[in-house]
């Protein structure tokens, strides 16, 4: 499956580009003690490293071909609006529970600790639309694999999944049945 990690940050110098993480802050014990948060808020500011990991995205992004974006909400909007532009296609949301008006399509999933319900208004995807979904970090893969399911549901075909940050140590990727992209891997 497709992966850009650390390896490729060497690579990526070697071609000019630069170092996204240098413009990703880690905050620890956030939002809770124990917890490592990586923030792209840091990222946003900078406009050209902006620029960088949306050009890096949308080259990984690309090959599969997506009609449709699809950001998970909340950050992965922030990644998914302007890579949909840049790729010339659609954008849509995918949003925890009550949160999208008309009619909605629901998908609960387990966490560790109960469930949890995403869903996407009924409308939004033509069946047999090609989509990629995106995010801003893959850390477990649940929230992941409940939109690849809640969009399989509705008919998409889901190409792909992408996202700026993952965290490899928690084995997100191995839980999805489709190719995952990340520019940036933290491995503890």
């Amino acid at each position: 499956m497709g992966h850009r990690g650390d390896g490729d940050d060497q690579q990526g110098k070697r071609r000019g580009l630069m170092n996204l993480k240098d413009h990703i802050r880690q905050i620890s014990d956030f939002p809770k003690p124990g917890i490592q948060f990586y923030d792209i808020s840091t990222l946003l500011q900078h406009a050209e490293a902006w620029r960088e990991t949306v050009d890096q995205m949308a080259e990984a992004v690309a090959v599969h071909k997506p009609e449709r974006l699809i950001g998970i909400e909340s950050r992965g909007f922030l990644v998914a609006a302007p890579l949909a532009m840049r790729l010339g296609c659609g954008f849509t949301m995918v949003r925890k529970q009550n949160k999208l008006p008309g009619k909605t399509i629901k998908h609960s999933y387990d966490l560790e600790y109960g469930t949890d319900t995403v869903e996407i208004q009924a409308d939004a995807i033509e069946p047999g639309q090609r989509v990629v979904v995106v995010d801003d970090l893959l850390a477990t893969g649940g929230t992941m694999a409940a939109a690849i399911s809640l969009l399989r549901k509705v008919g998409a075909d889901v190409r792909a999944a992408a996202c700026i940050i993952e965290l490899s140590f928690l084995a997100g990727r191995q839980g999805l049945d489709v190719p995952v992209t990340t520019l940036v891997t933290y491995d503890e």
